[in-house]
């Protein structure tokens, strides 16, 4: 399943943490790319352990804590910190699929890549090429948002970043452990509670909503991995 997540940041918060990234210290992409990654990765990151990516990390998670669609097609259990990169000059990244077990760095803990994300810091209008190409279940797909949006894809899919040939390309990326494995499960439990959130709109809380809420919750219980 993969989902667009818009507006996860506002205008404001992208300007705050576009002006931390520009002044931030840079270093070689492969920091943190696996042995079949870094063959095919060139970029420049943030490292991961500096005082600008924490501060950009826990805004972008603060952000996220409070957004619903996040939340329900997600249903996440361990978020792996946020990393951030930026693709000017040719950069690229070939055709990888991510590494199944990450460690965050300094700690025992173990992230499980359940999804991959990418949030978009710049515009599509400050960079050219920078596609974030996805190989789903309906084919290719390309992704261009704007900033502050953001995108969720099964970690199992094999993906790319086109050649920046002109300006920079800005984002946000990580991964997180779902509660829910499976993705076709994680699929359903989103799609049902949308339909139930929409319904709730023009229902309320009618008996038949209730219901369906505790078939949503049900299905939870009995796939939920907590």
């Amino acid at each position: 399943m993969l989902v667009k997540i818009p507006s996860v940041l506002n205008k404001e918060q992208v300007s705050e943490i576009k002006s931390i990234m520009l002044q931030a210290d840079w270093t070689d992409g492969n920091v943190t790319a696996g042995y079949q990654s870094s063959q095919a990765k060139n970029n420049l990151q943030i490292p991961e352990n500096s005082e600008s990516a924490r501060k950009l990390g826990d805004m972008i998670l603060l952000a996220l804590s409070r957004n619903n669609q996040f939340l329900s097609a997600a249903l996440p259990n361990k978020i792996f910190p946020p990393l951030f990169n930026c693709y000017q000059g040719g950069h690229a990244f070939g055709t990888h699929v991510d590494n199944a077990i990450r460690q965050v760095p300094g700690t025992p803990v173990k992230v499980r890549t359940d999804l991959s994300m990418t949030l978009f810091i710049s515009e599509p209008d400050e960079y050219e090429g920078g596609e974030l190409v996805i190989e789903d279940t309906y084919g290719s797909q390309s992704i261009k948002f704007e900033a502050g949006d953001m995108v969720l894809y099964p970690s199992t899919s094999l993906h790319r970043v086109t050649p920046v040939t002109k300006g920079r390309r800005l984002a946000s990326f990580f991964w997180l452990q779902s509660m829910v494995p499976s993705d076709e499960r994680r699929s359903i439990l989103y799609n049902m509670d949308m339909a139930i959130q929409a319904l709730r709109q023009n229902l309320n809380d009618s008996p038949e909503i209730v219901q369906l809420t505790g078939v949503y919750h049900n299905l939870l219980r009995q796939w939920g991995q907590v």
